[in-house]
C-alpha cells in the first residue's frame, strides 16, 4: 500500500489525474490512497466529477498497467464529498464522507454511513478527513470487519501531530493497519500551508513509513497479518 500527496491544480481534473497516474507508476503498489479532494483541490464550489469522466483516463490507464486500485477523492453528484475507487476498468464511488467540517455543510450533504472495500481478501475501511477524528465513525467502520482503516485527509501544517495521534489511537484500539494520505501544497478555502506527511501505521501503532511535507512525496508499506 502507498499513500501519495501529488501536486494539485485547482479545478483541473485532467492535470490532477496525470499527477495521480505518476504516483501510481512511481509506487507500483496494489493500493494507492490519495488526499481529500485530491482530484479537484479543496475547492468547495468545484463541479461534481462523474466516475465516467474521460478526464480520469490517465489514472485508469496507469492502474491498468500496474494492477493498482487508486482511492482518490472528488465531489460527486447529489452533493457528496466522495472517495472514488479507480482501477484499470474504470472508476466508481466507494464512499461518501459522513462527517462534514468547516464550510463543507454549505456545499455537501453527509454520506449515508461507513463503507468497506475489499482488495485481495483485505477489507479496507474508508474515511475522509474529519471522519478520522470521530470515534463513532471508527467504531461503526470497525464493526463492518476491517483489516485496515484508510483515509484521505487535509490538515494545516501545525496539525500534522494530530494526524499521527489519531492514526496511532485507531490502530491500537482496533488492531488494524492505518493509512492516511495527507494533502501537501496550497489549496482552496484558506489552506495555504498544509501538512503533507502522509503515513502508514501498523496495528500496534508503529510508524512504518512517512512522506515529507512537500508535494509529490509518497510513503509505502507492506501490510501483513
Amino acid at each position: 500500500m502507498a499513500v501519495a500527496q501529488p501536486k494539485c491544480s485547482a479545478l483541473d481534473v485532467e492535470a490532477n489525474a496525470r499527477e495521480h497516474a505518476a504516483a501510481v507508476r512511481q509506487t507500483g503498489a496494489r493500493v494507492v490512497v490519495f488526499p481529500e479532494l485530491s482530484l479537484t483541490g479543496y475547492e468547495l464550489d468545484a463541479p461534481a466529477v462523474d466516475p465516467a469522466d474521460p478526464r480520469l483516463a490517465p489514472l485508469i490507464e496507469a492502474c491498468a498497467e500496474t494492477g493498482t486500485l487508486a482511492l482518490a477523492s472528488a465531489p460527486v453528484e447529489d452533493r457528496y464529498l466522495a472517495m472514488l475507487a479507480i482501477d484499470g476498468e474504470g472508476a466508481r464511488i466507494a464512499y461518501r464522507k459522513v462527517n462534514l467540517a468547516g464550510h463543507e455543510p454549505g456545499h455537501f450533504a453527509p454520506g449515508p454511513g461507513p463503507a468497506v472495500i475489499e482488495v485481495d481478501g483485505w477489507r479496507l475501511g474508508l474515511a475522509l478527513c474529519k471522519d478520522t477524528g470521530i470515534p463513532l465513525h471508527q467504531e461503526q467502520t470497525a464493526d463492518l470487519g476491517i483489516d485496515a482503516y484508510v483515509a484521505g485527509v487535509l490538515d494545516l501544517a501545525p496539525d500534522a501531530v494530530v494526524q499521527e495521534e489519531r492514526a496511532q489511537r485507531i490502530s491500537k484500539q482496533y488492531g488494524v493497519w492505518v493509512a492516511f494520505a495527507s494533502f501537501a501544497g496550497p489549496t482552496g478555502d484558506g489552506y495555504e500551508d498544509n501538512a503533507g506527511r502522509s503515513g502508514i501505521w501498523s496495528p500496534t501503532g508503529e510508524l512504518i513509513d512517512r512522506a515529507g511535507p512537500d508535494p509529490d512525496d509518497v510513503a509505502v508499506g507492506t501490510l501483513s497479518r
